[in-house]
């Protein structure tokens, strides 16, 4: 049996929930070694051998002081408290399987994880709550927060960038819930996801060049539609000799460039004190020099500072958003924009936006599980109180196969953008023929000259 049957086997063969009689003061003494030891757990050039000597030798010095347990069971507990201190007890070898994008703890007894966009069970089970509370508590703690009964619900990443969401009680009335967004070890580049359908060979040449040209981009789409994995396949279009600063809630972007400065914003700490606001950054990023501006995702105020940024110099920036359309990213920066607490009329808002983005796109994860690019568009002028947009490029799905696989592919709708005055000015030749309906490509062309808006 494989890696993935013996993870999907369900229920059937799980052991039974068994209650740990040691869990108490497994949790009291795993508490003390992680709060004694504390970055030491996660410094990359520590010696792996020398750690797990100091851990198990704490450990053990903690529960000599136990009394009532034999010398079997501290030798045992030892052990399984320095596999829960190292590693991250039962799930380290779902963190392992690079083919796993997601994992879903519903509990000690209820793990998923999503393969290839589809959800499967597990036969992975935590010993009981506590086992679970104890991995939880082991992972906030890297990034030096808590999470008890005053503070039940915490964000935190993994040392390779996973994102990591812990909620437990009292606002959770299942138990302890846990879900981690893997990150990527492996980058994709625009070439290859166009090799696996998410873009085609024409998308990924206009994209190139749009980069080129300094349009600013946001993309747009869904929970787990690939946002980030497009934003950093895009993103090797800068050329090198631009100054780049990445702004980032929790550290995901990998950019090959060599001017790269990364900025990540930085939580409250265990007295609710130090925290670093996105928008903070974002302001603070002006003053940096910078030719490009990435801000991995706007979710808040901050969505103001980045249109000023875009409309005062800073072409060519690039973002991501959560919309379930490129007319609803609109909508969603707009209401953003109205969180920064100034009182500003709906079309001024619009006219920022109209004149600072030049192109959203828009992602989807269909119905095969598959994620695609289902739209690139451009945004052009206001219009009396409302934002024209304009799609250069759809995904049209042609068939679903009797299995659930999507057949279909990407289309150019024939219009030809309006910011073609761009390109010529900043020197970046665009193919005519690339928004032609019949697919067929030409040699290249020079762009023409079109009045700017």
């Amino acid at each position: 049996m494989d890696l993935h049957e013996r993870l999907t086997a369900g229920r059937a063969v799980a052991p039974a929930p068994r209650k740990d009689p040691f869990a108490e003061l497994k949790n009291r003494v795993h508490f003390a070694v992680i709060s004694e030891l504390g970055s030491r757990l996660y410094n990359v050039a520590a010696d792996d051998d020398g750690l797990r000597e100091r851990v198990v030798s704490d450990v053990k010095a903690h529960l000599s002081q136990e009394v009532g347990v034999s010398r079997d069971d501290r030798e045992r507990i030892a052990s399984e408290l320095a596999d829960d201190i190292l590693g991250h007890g039962p799930l380290e070898r779902l963190l392992a399987d690079d083919s796993i994008t997601e994992i879903m703890v519903n509990g000690p007894h209820d793990i998923w994880i999503e393969r290839n966009g589809r959800l499967y069970e597990t036969a992975v089970r935590f010993t009981d709550e506590s086992h679970l509370r104890r991995i939880i508590n082991k992972i906030v703690a890297h990034v030096g927060r808590r999470i008890d009964e005053s503070q039940p619900m915490v964000d935190a990443r993994l040392p390779d960038g996973s994102r990591v969401n812990a909620v437990i009680p009292p606002l959770s009335l299942s138990g302890p819930l846990l879900t981690i967004r893997k990150f990527q070890n492996k980058r994709f580049t625009l070439e290859e996801l166009a090799k696996i359908g998410t873009l085609s060979p024409e998308t990924v040449e206009f994209l190139q060049r749009c980069v080129r040209a300094r349009l600013s981009i946001l993309i747009s789409g869904g929970t787990g539609t690939g946002k980030t994995t497009l934003l950093n396949a895009v993103s090797a279009a800068i050329p090198d000799a631009d100054r780049i600063v990445t702004i980032e809630d929790a550290a995901e972007l990998s950019l090959n460039q060599r001017h790269v400065l990364r900025l990540e914003a930085r939580p409250r700490n265990v007295e609710g004190e130090g925290e670093i606001p996105i928008r903070d950054l974002v302001r603070n990023s002006l003053r940096m020099r910078p030719d490009r501006i990435i801000v991995g995702e706007v979710r808040g105020a901050e969505a103001l500072d980045m249109l000023q940024a875009m409309n005062t110099g800073h072409e060519g920036s690039l973002s991501t958003v959560h919309s379930n359309s490129p007319r609803d990213a609109l909508s969603r920066v707009e209401t953003m924009v109205l969180m920064s607490g100034y009182d500003l009329p709906v079309r001024a808002i619009r006219q920022q936006l109209s004149s600072a983005l030049d192109l959203i796109v828009h992602l989807e994860r269909i119905e095969d599980g598959s994620r695609k690019v289902t739209a690139i568009t451009e945004v052009q002028r206001m219009e009396s109180d409302v934002i024209t947009l304009q799609d250069l490029f759809t995904y049209r799905i042609e068939r679903v196969t009797p299995d659930r696989v999507v057949i279909g592919g990407h289309r150019s709708t024939g219009l030809r953008p309006t910011f073609l005055h761009k390109f010529e000015k900043h020197g970046v030749p665009l193919p005519t023929d690339l928004f032609s309906l019949d697919g067929q490509r030409g040699s290249l062309s020079e762009v023409p000259r079109v009045a700017g808006r």
